[in-house]
């Protein structure tokens, strides 16, 4: 009589839809608080500070964007 077994000793488990969606909900999160603090931070500066980088006020936006979500 042949007994077959299955193993997985070095398989590590996938994550299930549940624990995908917190991870995800908590990286957006983070990432949106990037942008508002960057939005915020820029929006103290003044108009000549914005030119000494290149920058003017209808960039703000933009540029927060492109710094939170780059690598995304």
């Amino acid at each position: 009589m042949a007994m077959m077994t299955d193993t997985n000793a070095g398989a590590t488990p996938s994550k299930g839809f549940f624990s995908r969606f917190i991870e995800n909900m908590g990286e957006r999160l983070t990432r949106y608080g990037a942008y508002r603090k960057t939005v915020a931070e820029l929006q103290a500066l003044s108009d000549r500070e914005l030119r000494d980088f290149g920058a003017n006020r209808t960039m703000i936006r933009s540029l927060a964007y492109e710094q939170a979500y780059r690598s995304m």
